[in-house]
């Protein structure tokens, strides 16, 4: 990876860190699915989801039970 490929990926990072820290989880695994334009971001391993609702913005919330497990983003790309 050249230098410059470097600084721009550290600055878009320290860009989420703020985002990161914020969230109510300590742990997540972040998966991205090219093909599919689908970011994963799953707060238990394994997920096992027992429920989902998705929101009108093409976000899908992941339940097991009443605890939020996992967040699904549809067309990620483009947001």
């Amino acid at each position: 990876m050249a230098a410059m490929e470097i600084e721009k990926t550290l600055k878009e990072v320290n860009e989420l860190i703020s985002h990161f820290i914020k969230m109510p989880e300590t742990k997540m695994w972040i998966d991205y699915d090219r093909e599919a334009d689908v970011l994963y971001l799953s707060f238990k391993r394994p997920q096992r989801a027992t429920d989902s609702e998705m929101l009108e913005n093409g976000i899908i919330l992941r339940y097991k039970g009443e605890e939020l497990v996992g967040i699904t983003v549809l067309n990620a790309s483009k947001r």
